[in-house]
């Protein structure tokens, strides 16, 4: 479902593509990769930020039942939603973009 709507909930627009993209990389992909490869203070940093996102999320997966421990795949799950975005605006660009059922649905109007 993501791959077939996420570039249209951008308005087709390359540069809400790249600024959706750098966002993500950027509050969720940058912590846990300077919690792994960072020295001295950045790596604590990017603990420190991982651990928050994982906190701050806390509360929705108490409201499901579930573990706060889940919290701390949120790199993960922001990784997966960029490249089904990125398929999203592929697809697009291929002409193959809104595939459902084997057809391409109408592009919308995204004024």
């Amino acid at each position: 479902m993501v791959a077939r709507t996420a570039y249209a909930q951008l308005g087709y627009r390359a540069a809400a593509l790249a600024g959706m993209i750098l966002a993500l990389a950027l509050v969720f992909l940058a912590p846990p990769l300077l919690a792994a490869f960072g020295h001295g203070p950045a790596r604590g940093l990017g603990l420190a930020a991982w651990a928050a996102m994982a906190l701050a999320y806390a509360p929705t997966l108490r409201r499901f039942g579930l573990s706060p421990l889940r919290g701390l795949a949120l790199p993960a799950v922001a990784a997966a939603y960029m490249a089904f975005t990125l398929d999203s605006a592929w697809a697009e660009w291929r002409g193959r973009g809104g595939m459902w059922k084997g057809e391409a649905g109408p592009r919308a109007d995204p004024g």
